[in-house]
């Protein structure tokens, strides 16, 4: 039962970090699309996303320098998120 809840957990921290790759990826196509660096709307929701996931990794992993830095990130994300929709 033990290694069944670790795999799970390590599934989790795997899709959390393929969903904060995947905002590099996005944000590449559309920056390559648009011929200019572009961060687009979907790269935000992508790292609040993977950096959430990361952090419940962190917190089951009682990782404190892990915990720190996906807290601030999911911070920083979510205030980007707050002023694209106040600007809409």
């Amino acid at each position: 039962m033990k290694e069944k809840i670790e795999f799970i957990w390590i599934v989790i921290g795997f899709l959390g970090q393929f969903l904060f790759f995947l905002r590099f990826f996005i944000q590449w196509l559309v920056s390559e699309k648009k011929k200019e660096s572009t961060i687009p709307v979907a790269f935000w929701y992508f790292s609040i996303s993977g950096g959430l996931l990361l952090l419940v990794y962190a917190i089951y992993r009682r990782d404190p320098v892990f915990i720190v830095g996906q807290s601030v990130g999911v911070l920083i994300y979510a205030r980007n998120l707050y002023f694209i929709s106040k600007k809409k």
